[in-house]
Parts: structure tokens; C-alpha cells; sequence
């Protein structure tokens, strides 16, 4: 196979110009092709108002490779094509009786579970939350009539925080082994749009998510793992510093001394107990600040020129960074063209916000959240859970700010700016539910955060034209942009630092930050996890484990 990159065509190129330019950039002829596939496509805006461009990286198989390849030796954009297969790297004994336990169903412990599962570890997942159907109306239940279940909302639940979001399935991580086309796949396998291998920012949107997510589901199941819904860990049984199993909230238990944590960002009490067990623990830096809110037409327009409203295209998405004066780093977070902003509380007396898009992306806002970094040793020190505290304070404040009834807390740029408390919306309509109280968002985060943010807007509109309108809105609050923690793992073993057995994993163990990523450390973990399990097998006795006792 040999990897043909930043092969350019026009926008509004047919189908078969693509293989005639790959004839023409190679030099060969048509029956020398034997096949080829668009292993990325991305587009080229930097002349938005004259030429957008498609640029391809293509795979491709052909006659005389080794001859080609040789010709384009000194040609870094003609190179051979990596193997992105994946390969499983365990089978477990047809007779083994040790069952390993994975705790969350988000996108971490989903993979985790299916690839323990193919391999044939028959995982038993414990989810606190319900299944899709029932957890998204429940989700609805808060944002339209204003009630909170607790253990079933944007944070938990089957899917995870990344279920009631954009979907999105890019990311940044470094993948050597292109675990990243694993995720990819089994989504495709499961009825996500074959497009999210190859096009540059892929989405799946959260209405279609929900019915992948539930295929995976039951594929685990046929595979022979167990899920278990409405299953909350309260406890973990650990003897020698080495975990033994779980307590549930039922005062069930289970044996198992392979278990994968694979926390979301929100399971608070989770974290206080794995502190009460003496886990290690250690804070970490995220970020706090608002929703934004533009109509979609503003930033199309600003991003693609002339070409804004393409179907090619879609709508457009953006990405800034601001340096405050005050040292403090403003950027734009988990952007999501054409979408909503969303009540994303998991907790009574407390309001946080999220975006949301359907694949479509076609609602008339585009939102993102405008975020300021903070780091324990000068925001929030402590113990490891200081920061953990730090959020629950923001958003206690913020529920209050909002009427205490879970409205958000809201702003116009404009006031925001000026320091003028705001009475009335301009043209652009918010799109949070159960609704916004407006009002002054000054109270709401710490004052170094709204200076570097006030700061920052007016450089953003130089950046992009119009984003600091008067009439954009800003909605508080934002916090739960990442784990404000880390349950910290050998690096080699992937293990806990202190407690054997335990493999931490995903946003909540601070070892990824979105769909794509936590699915990648899912992968890894499982991995981990199988290769001990087989080692492990020549000192053991092959005692049952993962089962009641």
C-alpha cells in the first residue's frame, strides 16, 4: 500500500477527478491503479473568499509499487501506507473463570468492555445510571420541566457525559498504534456514518449516538459480557493492597481482582470513596468560564467566505486562544456548530452547562464554551478533591444566580464587557433549557477569570468578526470541562500507583478529554488488563471471581 497526502482538488470536484488525480500525481496509468480509499480529507480555507480546496490523504494499492515508491523516494507526500489494522493481543481460555469487572458505560468503559469482550474475558459492566432510552427521558425531564434525577442525566448513564454532546470523534492524542481507527470502526459496525473515518473533524451527533451506542451494548452482551444498569459501586474491597471486588449501593458484592474504573468527570462520590479506600489521588488543572452563543450564519461567514452555507462544508466550527494579561490562558471549548447549550447538572442545587449538535448541525446558534485555565497550587490547593470543591462552589452559586429553580445565570457580551448588569436579549435567542436568568455573571467565577475573559472577547472578535456582538450571550456556568482529578497509574502496568488490580481509565482518571480519546484509553486498559489476567493465570489457583458473593 503506499500513502498519497495534500493531494488538493476543488471544492466542487466530481467524483472521478479524484482518481485522475491520482493518476496524474503519480505518473501512471489507469490500469496500474488497483484500488484506493480517502484515508483523511480536510479543507483548505486560508482563501475562503477566492478558493476553498479539498486536500486528501489517500491509501492506495497499485502495480510496481516498489518501483513507484522508489521513483518518489525523496517525496514526503508519497510514502508507504501504515497498517492501521488492529490486532488483539490476548485470546482468554475457553475455560477461564475469572470475569474482570468494568465500572462505567461512557465511552471508555464501553470499549473496554467490547474489546475485553472479544477477546473473550466476558466483562460484567456496572453502570449507576439507566440504559439510553430511559436516561434520555430523563435528560428531558430537566430541561423541560425543571427535574433532576440524579443518577440519570447528562453525566450518567449509558453513553456517558459524551452522549449529550456533538459526538464529536476528533482529537489531538498521540496514536501509534491507530487504536483511534479501532473506535472508528466499531462505531461504523454499530450505524455510525462510514464518513467519520475520513473526513477532518468527524461527528456522529447525539440522537444517532444513543442508537450506536446501544448496539455496542448488546454486541458485548452476544459476546457473553454482562451490563448491569442501575448498578453504583459505593465500595471497593481491597486486602494487601490489591482490590479483591466491588460493594454496591444494594450491599451486593462482587469478586474480582481485575477491575477497570472507568469514572466520568461528574462521579464525585466516587471519588470520595476511592479517597476513603486511600486510592492515590491527585488534583489537576481544567478550566471554568460561560456557554457563548452566535447565530450560526455569523461564524459561517467569518470562517468560510463566499463559500458559507456549501453542503460540502456544513456549518462551521472555530477554534481560539486568547493570553490575558494577567497570565491566565482563555480559550474556546468543545465548540459545536448549529447546536444547543444544555442543562448538564448531575446534582440537586446546582447548575452547569454543556453543547449539544444532532449530526445535522443545523440548529440557527452556534455555542462553545470560553473557558480560563486554573491549576491546584494557586486556585484551588488542598487535598486531592480541593478541586472538586472548587466546582461544587461555582455551581451552587450559579443555581442560585439562575433563580435556584435551574435556570442558568446570562449575560450579553456587550454588558458583560461594560460591566452593566443586562435586562433584555438583542436578536440572538439562547438556546438553553429549562431557561436563563439575565443578570450580571460577574459574581459567578473568580474575579481573575471574568477580567481575563472580559479581556478576551474583543480579541476574539478581531479574530473572528463579530463574536464580541453586543448581543451574543453568554450562559454560566462552565465546569466541568475535565476531571479535577487524577487517580494516577503506573505508566507501564496502567495499574493504580497503590492498589493492584485497579486500572483507572478515561476523563474520569484524568487520562483522556472526549469521545475519541477515552475510547482509545478504553482500549489500552483492556489490554493491559487481559495480558495480566493471562500472566497471572500461572500463579493462581483459578478461583471463581466476578461473581456473587
Amino acid at each position: 500500500m503506499i500513502r498519497l497526502t495534500e493531494l488538493a482538488l476543488p471544492l466542487d470536484h466530481p467524483e472521478s477527478a479524484l482518481r485522475a488525480a491520482i493518476l496524474e500525481r503519480l505518473g501512471i496509468g489507469d490500469a496500474d491503479l488497483v484500488d484506493f480509499t480517502v484515508f483523511k480529507r480536510s479543507y483548505d480555507a486560508r482563501k475562503k473568499n477566492t478558493e476553498i480546496k479539498f486536500v486528501y490523504i489517500i491509501d492506495l494499492s497499485a502495480r510496481n509499487e516498489d518501483a513507484i515508491l522508489a521513483r518518489f523516494e525523496k517525496d514526503q507526500h508519497v510514502r508507504p501506507a501504515p497498517d492501521t489494522a488492529y490486532y488483539p493481543v490476548a485470546q482468554a481460555p475457553s475455560d477461564l473463570t475469572e470475569r474482570p469487572i468494568v465500572i462505567g458505560l461512557g465511552p471508555c468503559g464501553l470499549f473496554a468492555a467490547l474489546i475485553l469482550a472479544q477477546m473473550g474475558f466476558r466483562p460484567i459492566v456496572l453502570e449507576r445510571g439507566p440504559d439510553v432510552r430511559r436516561r434520555t427521558k430523563d435528560t428531558w425531564a430537566l430541561w423541560r420541566n425543571k427535574t433532576l434525577s440524579p443518577e440519570s442525566n447528562v453525566q450518567f448513564g449509558e453513553g456517558g457525559a459524551g452522549l449529550f454532546s456533538d459526538g464529536k470523534l476528533y482529537s489531538q492524542i498521540k496514536d501509534p498504534k491507530f487504536y483511534g481507527r479501532k473506535v472508528m470502526h466499531e462505531f461504523i459496525r454499530a450505524g455510525a456514518p462510514e464518513e467519520i473515518l475520513y473526513v477532518s473533524k468527524p461527528h456522529i451527533g447525539t440522537f444517532r449516538l444513543t442508537g450506536v451506542v446501544a448496539k455496542m451494548r448488546e454486541e458485548i452482551i452476544r459476546l457473553g459480557g454482562e451490563i448491569r444498569f442501575e448498578s453504583k459501586v459505593t465500595d471497593l474491597l481491597i486486602q494487601n493492597g490489591r482490590v479483591e471486588g466491588v460493594e454496591l449501593a444494594s450491599g451486593e458484592r462482587l469478586n474480582s481482582r481485575y477491575v477497570i474504573m472507568a469514572l466520568g468527570h461528574s462521579a464525585r462520590d466516587t471519588f470520595r470513596m476511592l479517597q476513603q479506600n486511600d486510592v492515590f489521588l491527585e488534583a489537576k488543572p481544567f478550566a471554568i468560564g460561560f456557554r457563548i452563543e452566535h447565530p450560526q450564519s455569523l461564524i459561517d461567514n467569518a470562517r468560510l467566505g463566499k463559500y458559507a452555507g456549501h453542503p460540502a462544508l456544513g456549518a462551521a466550527d472555530y477554534k481560539l486562544v486568547y493570553h490575558a494579561s494577567n497570565g491566565r490562558a482563555v480559550y474556546s471549548f468543545c465548540m459545536c456548530p448549529g447546536g444547543t447549550v444544555v442543562a448538564a447538572t448531575s446534582e440537586p442545587g446546582r447548575v452547569v452547562t454543556n453543547g449539544m449538535s444532532q449530526y445535522s448541525r443545523n440548529e440557527r446558534n452556534a455555542n462553545a464554551g470560553i473557558v480560563v485555565a486554573v491549576h491546584p497550587e494557586e486556585d484551588f490547593p488542598g487535598g486531592p478533591l480541593a478541586g472538586v470543591e472548587f466546582q461544587e462552589a461555582l455551581e451552587s452559586r450559579a443555581y442560585t444566580l439562575g433563580g435556584s429553580d435551574y435556570c442558568a445565570p446570562a449575560q450579553l457580551v456587550g454588558d458583560f464587557i461594560k460591566r452593566t448588569p443586562s435586562t433584555e436579549l438583542g436578536e440572538v435567542e439562547p438556546s438553553y433549557k429549562p431557561g436563563i436568568k439575565l443578570g450580571d455573571l460577574a459574581p459567578s467565577l473568580p474575579p481573575y477569570a471574568i477580567e481575563a475573559i472580559r479581556e478576551a472577547l474583543p480579541n476574539f472578535g478581531r479574530q473572528i468578526r463579530g463574536f464580541d456582538r453586543k448581543d451574543a450571550v453568554l450562559t454560566g456556568i462552565e465546569t466541568r470541562t475535565s476531571s479535577p482529578v487524577r487517580i494516577t497509574r503506573d505508566r507501564t502496568s496502567l495499574q493504580s500507583l497503590n492498589t493492584r488490580g485497579l486500572y483507572p481509565a478515561g476523563e474520569g482518571a484524568g487520562y483522556a478529554g472526549g469521545i475519541l480519546s477515552a475510547g482509545v484509553d478504553g482500549i489500552k486498559v483492556a489490554e493491559a488488563l487481559a495480558l495480566a489476567m493471562l500472566e497471572d493465570l500461572d500463579s493462581t489457583s483459578g478461583a471463581i471471581s466476578g461473581t456473587p458473593s
